[in-house]
């Protein structure tokens, strides 16, 4: 039972990481219908925004959790403006385009901004020099460190706040509208330009504080950090339903078990088979996920 905990922990903690980067997958598709393929290199952006932060102000920050929250949040404002530029520069001139169009711009947009980063940068890995130390916690039998106590409670925070956003205020509101009728949405006096802009910088953000997240926890950090994540993520929001935010955060937490558990079961080489090789099986059960709605298209 304390290996079983142990694993479950260990799959909740990585999911957590998932899911803030799902968010902004299933935010973006939801309001627009387009699968930002570049959404996980911007996951790897917060995460050299915040080694630049770390870099230059080491001396002013010191370290542990001030710094980390202090570069997160720098990071989001980083990450969430870029994001605005993104949808402003890239995707809204192609907004009335063939689909195709729209995603091979993401995918330049996607290599574009590695191999930006790996001129800035170089090639190599960067070690995130931020001091998270601590403890251990007991949990079922199962052992869970401060930090990734504290890293969970981050992304949960957020998410929670994202979901509240969304469900009681104005601004969610209109996100919601845009999504099922931007015309008329436009008709009513909603500016929806705008309101796109801002579920590019909040999806942005949260990706942004994922980044700086993993930095922290797993100490280093390179150009093509985002690309798996970001196939995670998008993973993650097809199971859960994408479109749908709750149903990101739950697909990205059964992804998170399903990689804990494959690794532990079947070795970690198997780890990425495991759980793309479940996404094909479960999508040919239920292609919409599982809270995700079966659409009829009018025609």
């Amino acid at each position: 039972m304390d290996h079983f905990a142990q694993l479950v922990l260990s799959g909740l903690f990585v999911g957590s990481f998932y899911a803030l980067v799902a968010l902004g997958y299933s935010m973006v598709y939801g309001i627009i219908k387009l699968l930002n393929f570049a959404h996980g290199d911007i996951y790897m952006l917060g995460a050299f925004a915040g080694f630049t932060v770390l870099s230059v102000g080491a001396g002013a920050l010191g370290g542990g959790f001030f710094a980390l929250i202090t570069i997160m949040i720098v990071a989001m404002i980083a990450t969430g403006s870029f994001g605005m530029v993104l949808e402003r520069t890239a995707y809204r001139p192609l907004r009335s385009a063939p689909r195709l169009s729209v995603l091979i711009t993401a995918v330049g947009a996607s290599f574009a901004l590695e191999y930006g980063i790996a001129v800035a940068f170089g090639p190599t890995p960067e070690v995130y020099r931020i001091g998270i130390h601590g403890g251990t916690l007991d949990i079922a039998g199962a052992r869970m460190s401060y930090a990734q106590l504290a890293m969970t409670a981050i992304a949960v925070v957020l998410m929670v706040a994202l979901d509240t956003l969304v469900r009681k205020t104005r601004s969610g509101r209109a996100m919601r509208a845009i999504s099922q009728d931007p015309k008329a949405c436009l008709l009513m006096g909603v500016n929806v330009d705008r309101v796109i802009s801002r579920t590019f910088f909040l999806g942005s953000a949260l990706a942004g504080a994922a980044g700086v997240m993993a930095g922290a926890y797993y100490g280093k950090i390179d150009f093509l950090m985002g690309f798996i994540i970001g196939l995670k993520a998008f993973t993650a929001a097809v199971i859960g339903g994408i479109g749908n935010l709750r149903g990101a955060v739950l697909g990205a937490v059964v992804l998170g078990l399903l990689e804990s558990f494959g690794a532990a079961y079947l070795g970690s080489e198997w780890r990425d088979v495991f759980a793309f090789g479940f996404l094909i099986l479960f999508l040919t059960v239920r292609p919409t996920g599982l809270l995700g709605e079966r659409v009829t298209e009018r025609v």
